[in-house]
């Protein structure tokens, strides 16, 4: 999948903010391939001729799935909530007066706090999604290191007094 197509899903998924491109999504997707290979521990680099995102499995070239994909969108989002917070942070600093009466007429500015709560909340909420998208990510990939045992031969169990055998029953 072409860096590219994933910054469009994503920009198309927070609904085509005036405020954002798809290029500026672009290239913090290929700023931060680092990032998914450290939390998925994987090792995913961006072709130069193809500007696909790709990695070598058994001397082949592997692109990225849906479920990498998944877990570099929201890592974006994570990230896009994080800027909208600290530009309203700054603009609480500045913004003191939330209502202006004269004359029977009023004028009512937002709250930025209730704004920064919001999407505090949001941003927390995108987070854990993403630590779910990583766990699950990892678990379908994990296979054991080592399986321990012998099951070539039966094995005989102790109960009570005697002792289990397979063949023969309890002795």
């Amino acid at each position: 999948m072409k860096v590219v197509d994933i910054a469009d899903e994503i920009y198309r998924d927070l609904g085509s903010p005036t405020d954002l491109s798809i290029a500026a999504i672009s290239f913090w997707l290929r700023s931060h391939i680092g990032d998914l290979n450290n939390h998925i521990h994987t090792s995913y680099g961006i072709n130069e001729t193809t500007y696909e995102i790709e990695q070598e499995i058994d001397g082949s070239q592997v692109i990225i799935t849906s479920s990498e994909s998944s877990i570099l969108k929201k890592m974006y989002i994570v990230h896009y909530y994080d800027i909208k917070i600290r530009y309203n942070v700054g603009a609480a600093a500045t913004d003191t007066v939330i209502e202006v009466s004269d004359g029977g007429s009023s004028v009512r500015k937002i709250n930025k706090n209730e704004v920064i709560k919001s999407l505090t909340s949001l941003k927390r909420q995108e987070y854990e999604e993403l630590q779910k998208l990583i766990s699950g990510y990892k678990i379908s990939k994990s296979a054991p290191r080592q399986v321990a045992g012998d099951d070539t031969t039966e094995g005989k169990f102790g109960s009570g007094g005697g002792t289990y055998d397979r063949s023969q029953g309890l002795n």
